[in-house]
């Protein structure tokens, strides 16, 4: 018999289409190994293979230890399953569990700088298991063991961690445990309740159930006070079948026997189980202010809607990112490993896992960051019962945690290159703050608060379409498309997309709208005076989508607008600065472009526009720079380049880039700022330090001003095409009186929709500080 397929929603086809495409284009998988070191000539060459490498391989013979300065190994994780656990998917094998652990190498290299290996063993057996994985470890600096099932998996770590000198990390086990351990000591806090009182309810006995118990008994929970279930009820002490060792640990002598037996009067509900198994009758029956931990994804044991229509008292936690509070462990694995891989830590012990909780529920009790801000607007995110863990993208989770691991590796003598400055290390941890290549997250978490009605002109490019489609299921917009219907049917026909005219976005017809007569009246009314007749403005309406689009911004039909795909970027810049004009304050428009390489952020102006700005324009524009720059939730550093260096040259433009900085210290003295100077010395202090030691500018200049458009211009996309596989943003259109932007005919998609998701959020943008 043929086993059914199984029937997708719209929603889900859409996302299993977009996720197969991710995984397909433009390259096959998510990670690639490339070199670290120029190999250009004869001699890298000598050094990097024969006969120089003998050399490193004789220096680490005679001192294993310093494998960790001449090899990549002090920074390489292995994330290892053998895939018999894979998310919510189970014993799917090795090989289909591979594109997770691809994803896993991608969040430690994002977010902590860290490179790994995948590693999928197709074996089960756990001793052989242990022997393979056991033998990598000349390679490793560190394991990150993922997605093998219980109770295989804690023999297979306990094992590991008895023959191996570098840190074995579980995720799934001990991630879990630090985020709903740091959410249990904030939940506490605010129900003021004790730790060393509390009861535990919980539903689930595998690895990440019991990982989180073990951990929460450490930091203070009793033993006695903890009821767990797996799927057979309660584990208490006539249970007939066997139990494993983990699960023996926390038998109780009980007469209860169910989940609801044992919730209730619990002051604590955790849930490492499955979906809908904790009832609003259940919520009921435990005691005051109850803490409700429902890990289970994607469904949780209990939504927090019914769990407060129940109990209005309760706080509750889930591992969504849809809820308040979510558990999500890119909270802490890939801080724990920097902190362990740079203080040479031969095992993660239990006091670096209680450092990394205490810093976690600490951070959700500090300000919170612009970053965190500008992804949440409007929503006033404060310590409390909708605010008990920091969000996962708050950048200084790395900042907090490697350190206090680093020191804890210390502290518990765990340590082969204990940090000694840990201020100075704290400091050198910034690089990865703004250099991760997710600084566009906080826009889409903003345009996802606020949907706006953006307008795309050209409506039948399939790359429109394509942004549309996401866009939409991104959430991040209400679309409105300028084509022809026939054609942009068509489009999507081709394209195989499932957006529906009228259904998920207006469509004007740049050939017939009942609007036009109204938008030509407009135009009329502004360009009259240019010597634009009505018959003329007409014509020029039905002549150009820009134009109709800037008309619908400026006459309130649109909140934003995106424009460029097709033809030159001045003509189009003509429509935007004629129809929606210029930001009050504001004497002119610039274009800014983001590069988000694998060493720098950097914002390049002006790109486009004004092709040789005076000092006073590249002040104006450098400070509209900064404007962006601050709402992406990085602390801005411009540097005004030239040819010249600190007063080298007297040539006019050299003196026009040093008079433009002087006029914008002056205008904006709290922002750091330098110049004129080279290219090299913007993104190196000690070359500053060399030429001018007193420069007013500290690090890496983020904002880079250029002298002209062909300086800029040039930059940018030399800078595009040799920085690897960074993401571009741009060009932001600067000073306009509304979100509008002006793209390029070689935009991609994915272009297209980071500036659909700038441009919903473009309030924040256009508006003055």
């Amino acid at each position: 018999m043929t086993t059914p397929k199984t029937v997708l929603s719209d929603a889900e086809q859409a996302l299993r289409d977009a996720a197969l495409e991710y995984h397909r284009s433009p390259n096959r998988g998510k990670i690639a190994v490339l070199p670290t070191k120029p190999l250009s000539n004869q001699r890298d060459l000598s050094l990097a293979y024969s006969p120089g490498v003998a050399y490193a391989c004789l220096a680490i013979e005679e001192n294993p230890a310093l494998a960790a300065d001449y090899t990549s190994r002090g920074n390489l994780v292995g994330v290892v399953t053998n895939g018999t656990a894979v998310l919510g998917l189970g014993d799917i094998g090795p090989l289909a569990g591979k594109p997770v652990m691809e994803g896993k190498g991608c969040l430690f290299r994002k977010f902590a700088g860290i490179d790994v290996f995948d590693i999928e063993l197709a074996e089960k057996d756990p001793d052989k298991l242990v022997e393979i994985i056991a033998a990598l470890e000349p390679t490793l600096g560190g394991i990150n063991l993922e997605d093998i099932k219980a109770p295989e998996c804690f023999y297979i770590e306990r094992k590991l961690k008895e023959r191996l000198k570098i840190p074995v990390f579980h995720d799934d086990q001990h991630g879990t445990a630090i985020i709903s351990a740091a959410a249990l000591l904030n939940g506490l806090e605010l129900t003021g309740k004790r730790i060393d009182e509390v009861k535990l309810a919980v539903s689930g006995a595998g690895a990440a159930a019991i990982a989180c118990v073990d951990l929460m008994v450490q930091l203070g929970v009793r033993r006695e006070h903890v009821y767990m279930c797996d799927s057979k009820g309660v584990l208490h002490h006539e249970r007939e079948d066997r139990l494993d060792e983990s699960k023996r640990r926390y038998v109780q002598r009980t007469s209860a026997r169910t989940l609801a037996d044992v919730v209730k009067d619990a002051d604590v509900f955790l849930g490492c189980s499955t979906a809908g198994v904790l009832t609003a009758e259940m919520v009921k029956a435990m005691a005051p202010r109850p803490l409700i931990l429902a890990l289970a994804n994607p469904e949780p044991e209990i939504r927090p809607e019914v769990a407060k229509a129940a109990r209005p008292d309760c706080i509750v936690a889930t591992g969504r990112s849809d809820y308040p509070n979510q558990v999500n462990n890119v909270l802490c694995f890939p801080y724990i490993f920097r902190g362990a891989l740079d203080s040479g830590a031969t095992c993660i012990t239990e006091e670096m896992k209680v450092a990394c909780v205490r810093e976690i529920a600490e951070l959700a009790k500090a300000e919170v960051s612009n970053e965190v801000a500008a992804a949440y607007p409007g929503e006033e995110m404060r310590f409390g019962p909708e605010y008990l863990i920091p969000k996962p993208f708050d950048s200084r989770l790395i900042l907090r945690i490697a350190p206090a691991v680093a020191k804890a590796a210390a502290d518990s003598g765990v340590a082969t290159r204990p940090i000694a400055d840990l201020e100075a290390y704290r400091e050198s941890l910034l690089r990865f703050v703004t250099h991760t290549g997710l600084f566009m997250r906080p826009v889409f978490m903003a345009a996802r608060r606020a949907p706006q009605r953006i307008v795309f002109a050209e409506g039948e490019d399939e790359r429109t379409l394509r942004a549309v489609q996401i866009g939409l299921e991104e959430g991040i917009v209400r679309p409105i498309v300028i084509g022809r219907p026939a054609v942009v049917a068509q489009r999507i026909e081709r394209a195989g997309l499932r957006l529906k005219p009228g259904v998920d976005f207006e469509l004007t017809n740049p050939e017939d709208d009942p609007r036009f007569r109204s938008y030509c009246e407009a135009y009329h009314l502004i360009k009259g005076r240019d010597g634009v007749t009505p018959e003329a403005a007409k014509t020029a309406v039905r002549r150009s989508n820009t134009l109709i689009a800037s008309l619908m911004v400026r006459l309130g039909d649109a909140d934003g607008m995106l424009c460029g795909l097709v033809g030159r970027y001045d003509s189009h810049l003509e429509h935007v600065r004629d129809v929606i004009g210029l930001r009050q304050g504001v004497s002119g428009l610039a274009a800014l472009n983001a590069l988000m390489l694998d060493k720098y952020t950097l914002f390049i102006a002006d790109t486009f526009v004004n092709e040789d700005p005076s000092a006073e324009q590249l002040c104006e524009i450098a400070g509209l720079a900064v404007e962006t720059v601050r709402h992406f939730g990085l602390t801005p550093k411009v540097a005004f380049l030239s040819h010249s260096m600190f007063g080298s040259s007297q040539r006019p433009s050299a003196r026009k880039m040093r008079a433009a900085r002087d006029m914008f210290r002056a205008r904006m003295p709290a922002v750091e700022a330098d110049g004129e100077m080279q290219g090299d010395a913007a993104l190196s202090e000690s070359v500053r330090q060399s030429f001018l030691p007193s420069s007013t500018l500290s690090g890496t200049a983020n904002i880079l001003i250029l002298p002209n458009l062909d300086a800029a211009n040039i930059l940018f996309n030399v800078l595009k095409m040799t920085g690897g596989q960074g993401i571009t943003v741009g060009p932001i259109l600067l000073g306009a009186a509304a979100p509008a932007h002006v793209l390029t005919p070689s935009a991609t998609v994915r272009r297209v929709v980071n500036m659909t998701a700038l441009t919903a959020v473009g309030e924040l943008l256009t508006r003055p500080e």
